[in-house]
């Protein structure tokens, strides 16, 4: 069994190559949540890290299947069978920790956990559906642990509580624009936040690089979600709206140990609540027979699971690497194009001094096949504006780091 050999640099590849998998998962999730930090060994640390993530989901086969509103970019059948759907993006994290006497750690920390970004564009025959739509989140977090001495290592009780902030937009295309005095687009805008909480347990053999945690993160609720509805494209007028929803819990189980000197063994399943994302219902504040109708979100989403697991080699003092395989099931369940996705990952950790651990990172992955199409949900079909399909896309993503302890 490893035991000293297994030093700070090791753990440093592994976390590398566990955040670059984590930047593309299934739902709305971008980096999720992360508190690798909390136990770094350190009376104090600082971390920065940066992820750019290019999921490059085409859609092929594009037919609207709505004549309501016109048919395709122009109203008239007019617009591309075939487009990308997806845009590139980051997703930055920075954090703190101290140690607070012999028991006690406590860190803080900024990232972005939520977010998705579709771009298909105003020339496709989809543009009904979707011309773009975004969703950004802010996250600040503390999360504290408590430890004490049981057998060969000891046991953390983690607790804490983080503020988040959500927001976004959607345009479509409502009407052709040689129907109505501008150019037919309809835009979504939307804004909420709420708190949430986490409690956990970990039990750790710093001898053997043995760790085992189970976290659970609460939900989200974001009760007073506002914004407007902007029809002025259409000659139409702008509104205010509400709605309400909630960003999912989850429960992560992570495990690590050393297997062999200089070798580490590691792994994880997550549990995602995102089938709580059904059809989100944004509405004006007086409902009245003369008031603009409500509109929806339709996410139809399924929860998501995610098993990671890898090995971690230390080269020398300096040097160590990790690579990784996973798989996250996809949350779609009829429209969407959240399938599973497989990813493989690799990253390098150079230390030139036991205070400074730099990272890199990355991924490379497939974005399985499906198709989107009318679903019925609670008795009423939604998505039925457009159908399409889609082959294995790919995905890849670059993770860089630098940690600094004091």
């Amino acid at each position: 069994m490893a035991r000293n050999g297994l030093k700070k640099s090791i753990l440093a590849a592994v976390a590398g190559v566990l955040v670059a998998s984590a930047a593309q998962a299934g739902g709305l999730e971008r980096s999720g949540y992360n508190i690798d930090l909390l136990f770094d060994p350190s009376d104090y640390a600082a971390e920065a890290t940066a992820t750019y993530v290019s999921p490059q989901r085409d859609l092929k086969d594009v037919t609207d299947i709505n004549p309501a509103n016109g048919i395709g970019s122009n109203g008239l059948g007019g617009g591309s069978t075939s487009v990308r759907d997806t845009e590139d993006y980051w997703a930055p994290r920075v954090g703190v920790k101290a140690g607070l006497g012999d028991s006690i750690d406590c860190m803080a920390d900024y990232s972005q956990p939520w977010g998705a970004h579709a771009n298909p564009g105003r020339n496709w025959m989809g543009a009904n559906d979707n011309i773009e739509t975004k969703v950004e989140s802010d996250n600040y977090a503390a999360t504290c642990s408590y430890k004490w001495d049981m057998g060969p290592g000891f046991v953390r009780l983690i607790g804490g509580a983080f503020y988040q902030e959500v927001g976004g937009f959607k345009e479509r295309l409502v009407a052709p624009d040689f129907l109505v005095p501008g150019n037919g687009i309809g835009r979504l805008d939307l804004d909420g936040s709420g708190w949430g909480w986490r409690t956990g347990v970990a039990y750790e053999i710093p001898e053997y690089a043995m760790r085992a945690s189970l976290v659970y993160n609460s939900a989200v609720d974001l009760d007073d979600i506002s914004g407007s509805i902007d029809l002025r494209e259409l000659g139409g007028p702008k509104y205010a709206v509400s709605g309400s929803a909630s960003m999912p819990d989850s429960l992560e189980l992570k495990v690590q140990t050393g297997i062999a000197p200089g070798w580490l063994a590691f792994g994880s399943v997550k549990w995602t609540d995102w089938s709580q994302l059904q059809i989100l219902n944004f509405c004006p504040a007086i409902i009245s027979p003369l008031s603009p109708s409500c509109t929806s979100l339709d996410l139809l989403y399924r929860d998501g699971w995610t098993i990671t697991g890898g090995i971690g080699h230390k080269f020398n003092d300096q040097w160590s690497g990790a690579v990784s395989v996973a798989w996250d099931r996809g949350t779609s369940t009829g429209i969407g194009t959240q399938t599973d996705t497989w990813t493989l990952g690799t990253a390098v950790s150079y230390t030139p001094t036991q205070n400074v651990e730099l990272r890199l990172a990355g991924i490379v992955g497939i974005l399985t096949s499906g198709e989107s199409g009318p679903t019925t949900y609670q008795g009423q079909v939604y998505g039925d504006e457009v159908t399409y399909s889609f082959d294995n896309d790919f995905v890849g993503a670059i993770s860089t780091s630098l940690k600094v302890r004091f």
